[in-house]
């Protein structure tokens, strides 16, 4: 629950807190667990390069399905050449003369069959696309759990803040009393000095508070890349309801449902599926391919007597088509090679499943556990901290009438702030450890029910 503090942090937190003191306040949203995920996954790097991998996917997709496509090309050309003519009678070159010619040409030509690679690529396209998105999907989920730390350690960090100022209100008001039983001699100097002592104290642990306010705040408002500002503020949920439905949960049930909605998973699966078509790929190459040709073409040249450009053009169109067959006869090796480097591709993309299901299923086991250790903390710190506070109350009154002295009394209260901070720290833990349970559940984030 708690964090370094780093140089550039403390600087800021400084500049955060002197703004508090000189009073410094806006009208601003409060935001809530939602809008901070909504603002964050807007603004967050990982999650833009995200999508703009998805785009990057989806114009794959788009080329492989392009290119089971025929293809047309049409050129233009025009030479001209200076040559000497042979007279072969005095053996003898005529003078150089230049000559000209003009061809045009459109060809088209189309795959028919090449071992199924082009369809098998499509596939694997469309299965890489999904990858792409489901990896988005974890991108977003990630940084949701790391806004729901954050948010949490804010709201942690401003209970403790609001437990020390009342504790220092209450020990104010102990002191002047104290300081009146002084002046009468009802209790000694030592006593009162006892109650200042402790109200110093609290005054010191208060500015410990109101600095890790800041510091949770900072934290929170650079992870969702907001401008730090000093009048940021987040709202705070009734936690009542949540707190009160907890379940003993079921590692086996929650891990056999996290399975089915997990986008890790689902990438994995994917990846597998894409890795298992490059074998197929690969061993196209080892196939015979055969493709259709056809192209149509004409020309002119100033060779030719007695027609001229357009007659030229229009009796020299020669159509062409045809079929092409290539088989693989020797390739250095070069197909079985990458036959074999798929096949272990396609066991370490199965080795990668099984680990990332290992680690669901460690993580889900880990979250449980964590769940119902939280539990109990939670309810044994509730426990010992209403016993506290009614010893607290007690105490309290017997020293508003004088039948215990001040070093008792510092005693039980000293015992109560202890319980209460370990209840306060206990109940965020709880709350963070269902919220992670109910991640592995497919359960949105919200702190409410």
């Amino acid at each position: 629950m708690y964090r370094k503090m780093n140089r550039k942090k403390l600087v800021i937190v400084s500049i955060l807190w002197i703004g508090s003191l000189v009073g410094v306040q806006a009208q601003t949203q409060t935001w809530s667990l939602d809008d901070c995920i909504d603002y964050a996954i807007s603004k967050n790097v990982d999650v833009v390069k995200a999508q703009l991998s998805n785009r990057d996917s989806e114009l794959d997709v788009e080329q492989s399905k392009a290119n089971q496509l025929p293809s047309f090309s049409g050129s233009a050309s025009t030479n001209y050449s200076w040559s000497k003519e042979v007279y072969t009678e005095s053996d003898n070159f005529g003078d150089r003369s230049r000559s000209n010619t003009t061809n045009f040409s459109v060809n088209a030509s189309m795959t028919l069959f090449n071992g199924f690679k082009l369809k098998n690529q499509v596939e694997q396209s469309k299965l890489d696309l999904q990858s792409s998105q489901y990896y988005s999907e974890a991108v977003k989920e990630s940084l949701e759990l790391n806004i729901l730390n954050a948010y949490l350690q804010v709201l942690y960090a401003q209970e403790t803040l609001n437990n020390s100022l009342e504790q220092i209100a209450a020990t104010q008001e102990e002191l002047n009393l104290a300081e009146e039983r002084m002046n009468v001699g009802v209790i000694s100097k030592s006593d009162y000095l006892q109650i200042k002592s402790e109200l110093s104290t609290e005054r010191l642990t208060a500015a410990n508070a109101q600095s890790t306010l800041s510091i949770a705040k900072l934290d929170l408002m650079q992870l969702m890349e907001l401008p730090v500002t000093t009048d940021f503020s987040v709202e705070s949920p009734d936690l009542t309801v949540l707190l009160a439905n907890q379940e003993i949960p079921n590692a086996a049930d929650v891990y056999a449902q996290s399975l089915g909605i997990r986008p890790q998973i689902k990438q994995v699966e994917t990846e597998l599926e894409s890795v298992k078509l490059n074998e197929q790929i690969a061993k196209a190459s080892l196939m015979p391919s055969l493709s259709l040709n056809s192209g149509l073409s004409t020309g002119w040249s100033d060779n030719i007597t007695g027609f001229d450009y357009s007659e030229q053009l229009k009796n020299q169109f020669t159509p062409t088509v045809g079929l092409s067959l290539s088989i693989p006869i020797f390739q250095n090796k070069q197909g079985t090679i990458s036959v074999k480097k798929a096949k272990i591709a396609t066991t370490e993309a199965e080795v990668d499943q099984m680990n990332t299901k290992n680690e669901l299923r460690k993580n889900v086991e880990q979250a449980c556990l964590d769940v119902m250790t939280a539990q109990t903390q939670y309810e044994a710190s509730m426990e010992q901290y209403e016993s506290a506070t009614e010893s607290y109350d007690v105490a309290s009154e017997k020293y508003t009438e004088g039948l215990v002295n001040s070093v008792d009394f510092l005693t039980v209260k000293t015992t109560m702030i202890t319980s209460e901070s370990d209840f306060t720290q206990a109940k965020y833990n709880l709350v963070f450890s269902s919220k992670i349970l109910d991640f592995y559940k497919g359960l949105p984030i919200h702190l409410t029910n």
